[in-house]
């Protein structure tokens, strides 16, 4: 089973609010999931990020592989994959 983090969509039509969760790689983008481990809410200024980093370090070190997005998001919250794997 291929394990990746990825994002989500909730929220109401225009107002999008993202889930950052554990997912096996051949669910469906809004489909079952394995854990959640965070959520982003872009239309806060400035976006609101919050993280379990322990889970998500954990995960990591398990094979998890996390998509662009969710990649972006941990550079930009100051944690790199390595840092995240490290912690």
């Amino acid at each position: 089973m291929a394990v990746k983090i990825r994002l989500t969509r909730h929220g109401s039509k225009k107002r999008p609010f993202y889930r950052v969760v554990v997912v096996d790689s051949r669910s469906p983008r809004d489909g079952r999931f394995i854990e959640i481990v965070g959520h982003y809410n872009p239309t806060v200024e400035p976006p609101e990020v919050v993280l379990k980093n322990d889970r998500i370090a954990y995960w990591i070190s398990k094979g998890a592989a996390p998509s662009e997005t969710v990649g972006q998001i941990l550079k930009r919250a100051g944690k790199t994959e390595t840092e995240a794997v490290a912690s």
